[in-house]
């Protein structure tokens, strides 16, 4: 029987034996570390395939999407000097899906797993260490203590506003943890991982580097007392709790039993377990007097929705998975929807109201710091985990309100055929905002700044426009190379050029017969709007949502807007969904 790994693959791990596969010897592998090569050997291969499988279409609207074919390359220059002139290209510092083994933005064209997937913000809440010091670490905590600096641990947290109810803090005793230098010398605890999306994060003194002090186990800090923010109990402790995971968050979790049933039910073994806590060297009174805090009223569930949800479920441990999973369902969305807070200064007023202030208060007196990592677990097709990084960028500002609603309004005429799709873009267009930018691989360089190359599916969102006239700039030639019977050259193709023939403006100053350009300029007119476009299901979240707001900026006039789009499912391949996947794709 074929493993996971095996299945998923066919059996082939890196790209020299995928392309073995393919039947290519050594020496023609060799060639593909030149980017360029690519573009030379596959796209011949996939038209005669195509053809071999009776594929009908128009093979003169052929083009390469890269700077080997001038015409295009040109056409995607147009397009971003005209996104930008709108105001709609902006830069500065972005958290970003960041490779740090490529040094540059992962975008999901540039990812072997992990498509769609974003940064998720937590709110990384401190909690100081205090004395008595664990005697495995106090000659390292004296010496930093004795450096002026502070030691914390750092749970992340997606929930700041019920830090009010904090009763301890959880650590599993077999994950290994570091204590790591900040840049403001303070002293962090978390996991290597953790740690190190940090460090992207300008939280560390150099970026991608982690000044590690110590490394230990989570049973070398168990039963530690802490100083946590917002609670009303002076001093916490650290106590185990073995569901933690090491590759999310932190591996340090605060505990809110009050509200969160998988805190309860873990706080509840404790203190009905002697032995459980005896093995991991917990005193009682790290435990038995630390009772839920109520800090938030909800209809129907009271002021301790935990207590009432694991108690109606009658859940025994916390090993109860599937029952813990239905009372956090009950608890988490009524909580933030209807939820009002108990707490000093937030009395009365709602959960969703207040959670961005409560975290912002938290920042402002040092209590908590805005962290950052991937949703879930990002490959890039170098075999990297990526990190969140804060990085300086081009960015295409899809969170501008404005902007925001014009695309909604081109959803609400759009054609989707099938709810799932339409809730896709919808949920899509509530979170997007998009790096357009990176600096090497296969592309067109951004015109006002050459050193950054425009990323693949931000320079492809409106080439369907490009479409209508390929046919008479290359004539079916990939680069284009060939010239056309209108007697147009690639570096006649200039910004006002385009402006005419897709924005209806006045004949330019060219050198191009008017006829000639006449001609593109009809082709456009009759076949836009664009009535369908075929993808992937996979694509809503980035390449479609893209297509659908460039479609809004550079056409204001709704005639020209998509008028539907058809979300495709997937093929298998080697027992893995065919998506467009770094194995397989066409260039």
């Amino acid at each position: 029987k074929k493993s996971k790994v095996a299945a998923k693959s066919g059996g082939a791990k890196y790209q020299w034996q995928i392309m073995e596969s393919l039947g290519l010897h050594d020496d023609e592998i060799k060639q593909f570390a030149d980017a360029e090569h690519w573009l030379k050997y596959f796209p011949s291969w996939a038209k005669k395939d195509l053809k071999r499988m009776g594929l009908k279409t128009d093979w003169r609207r052929t083009f390469y999407t890269t700077d080997a074919n001038p015409y295009y390359d040109s056409f995607v220059r147009w397009q971003f000097l005209t996104l930008k002139d709108k105001g709609k290209v902006k830069y500065g510092k972005r958290h970003t899906i960041f490779s740090p083994k490529d040094n540059q933005p992962c975008m999901d064209h540039d990812r072997q797993s992990g498509e769609g997937v974003g940064g998720q913000e937590y709110t990384l809440v401190k909690m100081k260490l205090l004395e008595p010091y664990p005697s495995k670490l106090r000659c390292t905590v004296v010496q930093i203590f004795l450096a002026g600096q502070d030691i914390y641990l750092v749970a992340a947290t997606l929930r700041p506003e019920t830090m009010f109810g904090q009763t301890n803090c959880w650590i599993h005793p077999d994950i290994p943890y570091v204590a790591y230098k900040m840049q403001n010398g303070e002293v962090f605890v978390s996991t290597r991982r953790a740690a190190r999306n940090m460090s992207y994060q300008e939280m560390t003194a150099d970026q991608g580097k982690v000044d590690i002090v110590a490394q230990f186990t989570g049973q070398d800090i168990m039963g530690c007392p802490l100083s946590a923010p917002l609670t009303e109990y002076k001093v916490i402790y650290t106590l185990p709790m073995l569901t933690i995971k090491e590759d999310k968050g932190t591996g340090v979790v605060t505990s809110v039993p009050s509200d969160s049933p998988d805190d309860y039910a873990a706080l509840c073994d404790l203190k009905r377990k002697p032995p459980f806590r005896s093995k991991y060297r917990i005193k009682d009174e790290m435990v038995l007097p630390f009772e839920p805090v109520p800090i938030i009223e909800i209809p129907e569930l009271g002021s301790l929705a935990a207590v009432f949800a694991v108690e109606k479920l009658k859940i025994q441990s916390q090993n109860d998975k599937d029952k813990l999973a239905e009372a956090k369902e009950m608890v988490y969305l009524k909580g933030f929807y209807e939820g009002i807070l108990l707490v000093k200064g937030f009395e009365g007023q709602r959960v969703q109201d207040v959670k961005k202030t409560i975290q912002q208060q938290m920042v402002a007196d040092g209590g908590a710091v805005i962290y950052m990592e991937p949703e879930r677990k990002v490959m890039s097709r170098s075999g990297d985990e990526c990190v969140v990084a804060l990085c300086d960028q081009w960015y295409l500002d899809y969170g501008e309100e404005e902007w925001k609603g014009k695309a909604k309004q081109a959803l609400d005429q759009l054609n989707t055929y099938c709810d799932e799709t339409r809730r896709n873009f919808e949920a899509t267009l509530d979170w997007l905002e998009h790096a357009c930018s990176r600096t090497y691989g296969l592309g067109t360089r951004l015109p006002w700044d050459q050193q950054w190359l425009i990323e693949s599916l931000s320079d492809s969102s409106i080439y369907m426009a490009y479409y209508t006239v390929t046919h008479l700039l290359q004539e079916g030639v990939f680069d284009g190379s060939a010239g056309n019977k209108l007697g147009i050259r690639a570096e006649q193709m200039t910004r006002e050029v385009w402006d005419y023939i897709f924005l209806d403006t006045p004949y330019p100053s060219t050198d191009i017969a008017k006829e000639m350009l006449d001609k593109l300029r009809n082709e456009f007119k009759y076949w836009y709007p664009l009535d369908l476009r075929v993808s992937g299901k996979d694509l809503v979240p980035n390449h479609l949502t893209y297509f659908l707001y460039n479609h809004c900026a550079v056409w204001p006039d709704k005639e020209k807007w998509p008028r539907a789009v058809r979300a495709n499912g997937h093929l298998l391949l080697n027992s893995e969904k065919v998506v467009f996947h770094w194995q397989y794709q066409f260039i």
